[in-house]
């Protein structure tokens, strides 16, 4: 793509409506950019979309994490909204299967190792046979199938050991970390969107831009590229732009409401798990009736079937009468949708870069930011903005020429 001088130098263009979107827009706007953000659908959210009722199903658990960066960024603009923790009677629901049976308590090998600081595992070795070393076998393997909640791989053992301690030690912590949205994602992408309208974001929606069509907007100020790392691998024509994901299926379930169900079951024999999304927010679904998921990792040639098999298996345990009491059901194959993992020898450092040269900037759940989950997305999307900003600052000075205004390394994410 031709450098050229930027016209009007304040001016930001992002495209993508998700998460990263929203936040990089808000972020370069805040920083006094002119901001435009383009989104291709009609409607905001990204993989960040709440469904209509009755039934207000998501794209995959919708937690924030309470210690992460993008909890405080939230709060600090008032953003937040109205979030639900894990209600402590529930938290006494939490059941998990081991050895094909339900059971209370998780194995004590789990608990001792997810009092491990992070750091403590090594970047280097996959988290199997670091973990194997610490606890034994079994409970290595428990604590691994246990992260998957926060992995959506069908092999956590096999990521690196230090990515998967810190996401099992945010799970396992207490009081838990995670926070609901009240009535699902769709809600905070509502606020999101009203707060950047309201601070002079331009947002389009039914917009698509195309590689020529980027380039336009490339010639009027740097432009944040916050779309799935596949969309913007075809964006920007750059075949470097790849990064493993998990591939899961998506089971969802609504129930009539019986006393005694299982809050969560936590598969340890396999990854894979199930949450009762309307124990802390019974709006999710009708009055009587309460609203399931279950996430099941797959490998990259396993069928839909596989996973919907031992999500009935975990139901069977956790949810008495399940069938006979179903009255709405949905599946779907989430393949890529999931968030970055590392692989031994590899960390968020190595993903894809921030700063993709010629004014470009990318943001998203599989770029180089730090983050669980959607925390990703967020840092990144700060981080891109503000470099974004920067780079149209140096464009406008009198210095200013081609492929002046780009950082020459890759910074530290300011959400980190």
């Amino acid at each position: 793509m031709e450098r050229i001088q930027s016209t009007t130098p304040t001016h930001v263009h992002v495209v993508g409506g998700g998460l990263a979107g929203l936040t990089a827009a808000i972020t370069a706007a805040e920083s006094g950019a002119r901001v435009t953000l383009y989104e291709s659908h009609r409607t905001l959210g990204g993989r960040a979309r709440t469904a209509d009722g009755p039934y207000r199903t998501n794209e995959g658990p919708h937690a924030l994490y309470r210690g992460g960066p993008h909890h405080t960024w939230l709060a600090r603009r008032e953003l937040l909204g109205p979030v639900a923790p894990v209600p402590p009677l529930e938290g006494l629901r939490f059941r998990f299967r081991r050895a094909g049976a339900l059971r209370r308590v998780p194995p004590v090998a789990l608990l001792r190792l997810a009092r491990r600081g992070a750091r403590t595992a090594p970047v280097d070795s996959d988290f199997r046979s670091w973990a194997a070393g610490q606890v034994g076998d079994e409970g290595a393997r428990a604590a691994a199938h246990f992260a998957a909640a926060a992995l959506f791989h069908h092999d956590p053992g096999g990521l690196a050991a230090r990515f998967v301690q810190e996401r099992l030690v945010r799970l396992a912590s207490l009081p838990p970390e995670a926070r609901y949205p009240a009535g699902g994602w769709g809600r905070l992408v509502e606020r999101l969107a009203g707060h950047a309208r309201a601070i002079g974001v331009a947002v389009e929606t039914g917009a698509r831009v195309d590689t020529r069509t980027l380039g336009e907007l490339a010639r009027t100020g740097p432009v944040v590229v916050a779309t799935s790392l596949d969309a913007a691998r075809v964006l920007l024509d750059d075949a470097s732009l790849t990064w493993e994901s998990g591939r899961t299926v998506l089971v969802d379930l609504a129930l009539r409401t019986r006393r005694g169900d299982a809050f969560v079951v936590s598969d340890l024999d396999a990854p894979g798990w199930v949450e009762r999304f309307t124990a802390q927010d019974p709006g999710l679904a009708p009055a009587g009736e309460q609203l399931l998921q279950g996430q099941f990792p797959i490998g990259p040639d396993a069928r839909k079937a596989e996973g919907t098999a031992r999500a009935e298996e975990l139901l069977d345990l956790g949810f008495p009468g399940w069938r006979e009491r179903t009255t709405w059901r949905a599946e779907a194959l989430a393949d890529g949708r999931t968030g970055a993992v590392d692989r031994p020898g590899t960390t968020w450092r190595d993903r894809p870069s921030v700063i993709r040269g010629d004014g470009i900037f990318l943001a998203g759940d599989q770029v180089a930011a730090p983050g669980l989950l959607s925390e990703t997305s967020f840092t990144s999307g700060i981080e891109a903005a503000l470099l974004a900003v920067k780079a149209a600052g140096r464009r406008s000075g009198p210095s200013a020429g081609p492929g002046s205004g780009q950082p020459s390394a890759q910074p530290s994410p300011s959400g980190g």
